[in-house]
């Protein structure tokens, strides 16, 4: 009778951690807040001041980190990524940052009308609306090749 409970018990803790490992991890592309955003291109191609999305924070130019950010306590935008318009005067970007106040200025900006800044939220806007947004600018995008992967 022993033998029967211990088998029983081992193929309940067997069944169990079969469960456990099969929940399935969060896309690295899933982390984290995101605003994906159609912004100018700002910058005057010099060390100091490099071509780059507006809102995308400098590299500093003795280290090549981000301006403004520490190893220890990252605030701010912590990564992005963007495609330049078909015009080269646009740049569509996914910004991500651990607190969506990060993107306070972006999303301030977009709201203003006549702006030239558009921004979408992860999560909030589907992402048929930004595809298409972005494909008026760029006629080739495609989702499955952008993207910030954070880890």
């Amino acid at each position: 009778m022993n033998a029967r409970r211990a088998a029983a018990l081992v193929v309940c803790l067997l069944a169990a951690s079969a469960v456990l490992s099969a929940q399935p991890r969060v896309s690295p592309r899933n982390t984290y807040e995101r605003v994906m955003a159609i912004v100018p291109m700002i910058g005057s191609g010099t060390v100091e001041d490099p071509k780059r999305p507006m809102y995308a924070p400098a590299p500093h130019p003795s280290t090549g980190a981000t301006a403004g950010t520490t190893a220890a306590a990252p605030t701010g935008i912590l990564g992005f990524t963007y495609e330049l318009s078909d015009d080269g005067k646009f740049a569509l970007v996914e910004f991500v940052a651990r607190d969506r106040s990060a993107f306070q200025n972006i999303l301030a900006d977009a709201a203003v009308p006549a702006s030239s800044v558009q921004a979408f939220t992860k999560g909030v806007n589907q992402q048929a609306a930004v595809e298409a947004a972005f494909k008026l600018l760029k006629k080739n995008f495609d989702f499955n090749h952008f993207g910030v992967r954070m880890q």
